[in-house]
């Protein structure tokens, strides 16, 4: 009798995990298929200025990255690409939120043109490592270029492709509309020039920017206080 019910125990709790995991998978792959297909947002202009959202391994890295081109005025840290409200670090570590680290690049037009972040974007990364960069693996630092028109969803495919048949192999970055950026806690903002000493910044994300100024010289800040 014991035995019967241990074993219509184990039953119920097969129906139950099959059907709820089955439900929860559809449930994200919809919300994934949701997220592609959507129409992107786009962001208008301010003083003259624009942005633009890209998503390559650590934020912390691709901030210093984009910190260090002629034309970029500031860059912020922060998630995108997920289908939650708010995320917090903690929660987009956990790889359930959907979100990637990414950035907002704000930038002066008349210097940069999105092109030419785009170009920035792979020069400064492995391009063909999927679901992360260098040490950091997972969804939450997997490669995302966010498009806001056509036109620039066209650039960025036009490029992938020339860097795919260059290197003669699959390009990792997903291109996704852009929809919304969620700014990351106020810590990790500007993280890589006030923690030059801390041991990821001088192992990981210090020769990962001195990888790609050696690539673009011509692209860097005079002032540039990366060595």
């Amino acid at each position: 009798m014991k035995e019967n019910k241990i074993n219509l125990l184990l039953i119920l709790s097969f129906i139950f995990t099959v059907t709820t995991g089955c439900g929860n998978n559809s449930e994200q792959h919809a919300t994934r298929a949701e997220i592609a297909n959507a129409e992107p947002v786009k962001v208008p202009a301010q003083n003259g200025l624009e942005r633009a959202y890209f998503a390559s391994g650590c934020f912390w890295c691709v901030e210093a990255v984009y910190e260090s081109v002629k034309g970029v005025k500031e860059v912020i840290s922060g998630y995108s690409g997920g289908h939650t409200k708010n995320p917090t670090y903690e929660e987009s570590n956990t790889g359930r939120t959907g979100h990637a680290e990414a950035v907002e690049v704000i930038y002066d037009p008349e210097v940069i043109d999105f092109a030419t972040l785009v170009d920035v974007y792979f020069g400064s990364q492995d391009p063909t490592q999927k679901n992360g960069q260098g040490p950091d693996i997972g969804s939450q630092y997997r490669s995302i270029i966010f498009y806001q028109n056509e036109e620039q969803k066209k650039v960025i495919q036009q490029k992938k492709e020339a860097l795919a048949s260059k290197l003669n192999e699959e390009i990792a970055a997903e291109i996704l509309p852009f929809q919304k950026f969620w700014k990351a806690e106020e810590y990790h903002q500007d993280y890589e020039a006030r923690n030059p000493y801390n041991s990821y910044i001088q192992n990981v994300s210090i020769p990962r920017i001195n990888r790609f100024k050696e690539k673009f010289p011509e692209l860097l800040k005079e002032n540039s206080h990366y060595k």
